[in-house]
């Protein structure tokens, strides 16, 4: 494996991230800005810009040959746009373009942020070893990535295995993406929060409505709190069994702010995953955290542009 580096971008709403990462999925120089996401188009740009430019003027930047992205989407790789829900400003916004011009012409490769986070599981975290994996973020959005046949699989798009919205509720509460009872509208944080609220649950001193503090509340034994989250583990069950049926994975892993639940989360899921998982080709599906943290989306994006053609492919990528 050649140990040359790559550049890399995890673009979401909160912030920008770059890094230059070896061919063993090492951080070696790190740079960050606050995603100015209200603001327009160019000036979220130009955070991005800035980040680069950090990372250009390291001593290694000489030994880059890439860029990866992962953005929040949705994305499209066939054109270099992205168009993520959380920062208005950009509309098919020219990303890879932009980026490519910002570093002199470098290759790039732009995935979505949840493939993003499956490249890095699959490379170094939870489905290491795995040929067929779905990992997925279920945080204040549900999204998800897939590797079959022992390749991230991202689609022609960028967006393959956004399992946030398959339905698994045909009457279900109306979701942003224009559909009903869709996993993210059931499974993810702030929903969480919201079922326990309209059914009762109230908060502590404090006044935090959050999911965690939900899950705080489930843990000694409130039955709202332990209802809502074990709602939003069948939703994500019966997302994770569809999947899995069609495409015949063998793990499911899980990470983002509710997969850090633990057990509040996990316990009900692989009950429900039971019910659902029925058929003998998916009996044997697992369900497990997710391992990479806080990195995952630069080290998979690395990943992204390792596997390009004139850079060195990581093992399992």
């Amino acid at each position: 494996m050649q140990t040359d580096l790559v550049a890399a971008l995890d673009i979401g709403g909160t912030k920008i991230a770059g890094a230059l990462v070896d061919g063993h999925g090492r951080i070696l120089v790190r740079a960050q800005r606050a995603t100015p996401a209200r603001e327009d188009g160019d000036t979220v740009m130009r955070a991005v810009e800035e980040v680069l430019g950090e990372l250009t003027a390291s001593p290694l930047w000489g030994r880059a040959h890439a860029v990866g992205i992962g953005s929040a989407g949705p994305v499209d790789a066939s054109e270099g746009t992205v168009s993520p829900v959380n920062v208005p400003g950009w509309r098919d916004f020219p990303l890879v373009g932009r980026v490519r011009a910002a570093t002199g012409g470098l290759p790039v490769e732009l995935i979505g942020d949840g493939v993003a986070i499956t490249a890095a599981e699959h490379w170094q975290g939870a489905a290491r070893g795995h040929d067929n994996a779905l990992c997925m973020v279920v945080s204040t959005g549900v999204g998800g990535g897939l590797v079959l046949n022992g390749r991230l699989h991202p689609g022609p798009t960028g967006n393959a295995g956004h399992i946030g919205h398959i339905s698994v509720d045909l009457d279900g509460d109306p979701c942003p993406c224009g559909a009903r009872g869709c996993v993210e509208r059931i499974a993810s944080g702030p929903n969480i929060a919201r079922r326990a609220l309209e059914n009762g649950w109230r908060p502590g001193p404090d006044g935090d409505t959050s999911a965690a503090a939900v899950a705080a509340a489930a843990r000694v034994g409130d039955p709202v709190a332990v209802a809502s989250f074990e709602r939003a583990a069948q939703a994500l069950a019966a997302g994770i069994a569809a999947t899995a049926t069609l495409v015949e994975i063998d793990v499911a892993v899980i990470g983002g702010g509710v997969g850090k639940a633990g057990d509040i989360l996990f316990a009900p899921l692989r009950k429900a995953l039971s019910d659902y998982a029925t058929l003998s080709f998916v009996q044997r599906l697992t369900v497990t955290p997710a391992l990479m943290g806080t990195d995952a989306g630069l080290v998979g994006a690395a990943a992204a542009a390792l596997a390009l053609p004139t850079g060195a492919e990581p093992a399992g990528v």
